[in-house]
């Protein structure tokens, strides 16, 4: 079984920094130099990277790098806001960076005025005072998988299930067998399971990986997607309860987001709870289990708050 490990954004450039680099700019003729710590205050998540580059045409330069589970409405202002930050703290200018990982959902992609694959600039108004910010958008499942698989990019390896055509086991597979080559590589076989999970049936992703779910308990990226999900229920709730009267909508939509989390914590075995969470009506103790989902260790810990 593969031993937990800082699978964040950073870790993830550090692997190959100046293939990094070269691949979201599109430019060879870009060098990265430095890795910048966390110091400056407003990298709060593992997925807020800041790479000094250099290139014979610009000179020094930051490329922000943002690693986004899934698109929100927010990330054009908060685009912006990264930017001229970086830009304000290290003068120097700055080339931003929004990777989606995975598609947003279909209660976000509708309320956007624009494509959100189209979305990479930030633009207010007032009084006649224009404000604009740009960015690159890189989305995940648009790449073809192949990339992946390029010598000089490791970093985009734990990815390769929502790639392009890498959604299938004999790609993932192969993900698995360059991972298991190289000693420096091998840590980052969790967030390949993680993102595996969500393409392929779970019992499938642990007999290609002898895979345990403990191990991508580590990842930042589980406990992000596993909040997600459990505000996602939340959502769904609301607006469920407008449309179905409160009582209805509140439970459905509480039970949306406890199976999510049920799936992504315990896997199958997990899910068999539903066939009792179901039949609860009572929406306190849903909200209950909900919340105990973030903190139960074990299935019979969950039990405990609704038996």
């Amino acid at each position: 079984m593969p031993k937990a490990a800082d699978i964040g954004g950073k870790r993830l450039i550090s692997l190959a920094p100046d293939a990094w680099v070269k691949w979201v700019t599109q430019r060879e003729d870009v060098v990265a130099r430095d890795i910048l710590g966390s110091d400056f205050q407003w990298i709060s998540r593992e997925s807020d990277v800041l790479v000094k580059t250099w290139s014979q045409q610009t000179g020094e330069f930051l490329v922000l790098n943002e690693l986004q589970l899934r698109y929100t409405a927010r990330m054009p202002r908060r685009m912006r806001a990264y930017a001229a930050l970086a830009e304000e703290n290290y003068n120097l200018p700055v080339y931003p960076v929004l990777v989606n990982i995975l598609p947003p959902s279909a209660t976000v992609a509708m309320t956007l005025l624009a494509p959100y694959a189209n979305v990479s600039s930030y633009q207010s108004e007032v009084l006649g005072l224009v404000a604009r910010q740009d960015y690159r958008v890189i989305n995940l499942w648009e790449v073809d998988a192949e990339v992946a698989f390029q010598p000089s990019l490791p970093s985009l390896l734990p990815f390769v299930p929502i790639l392009r055509d890498g959604g299938s086991a004999p790609v993932v597979q192969r993900a698995v067998q360059l991972l298991r080559a190289n000693k420096q590589l091998s840590e980052l076989e969790p967030l390949l399971a993680f993102f595996a999970s969500f393409v392929l049936e779970i019992p499938l992703v642990q007999q290609i990986m002898r895979w345990d779910m403990a191990v991508l308990r580590e990842s930042p990226w589980y406990q992000e997607i596993l909040k997600e999900g459990l505000a996602q229920g939340q959502q769904q709730g609301r607006q469920q309860g407008q449309q179905q009267g409160l009582q209805e909508g509140l439970q459905e939509g509480l039970l949306s987001g406890i199976e999510l989390g049920l799936e992504l914590k315990f896997g199958s075995e997990g899910l068999q709870l539903m066939l009792t969470i179901s039949q609860i009506e009572d929406v306190d103790v849903l909200r209950a289990i909900q919340q105990g989902i973030k903190t139960a260790n074990t299935l019979d810990e969950l039990r405990r708050i609704y038996e």
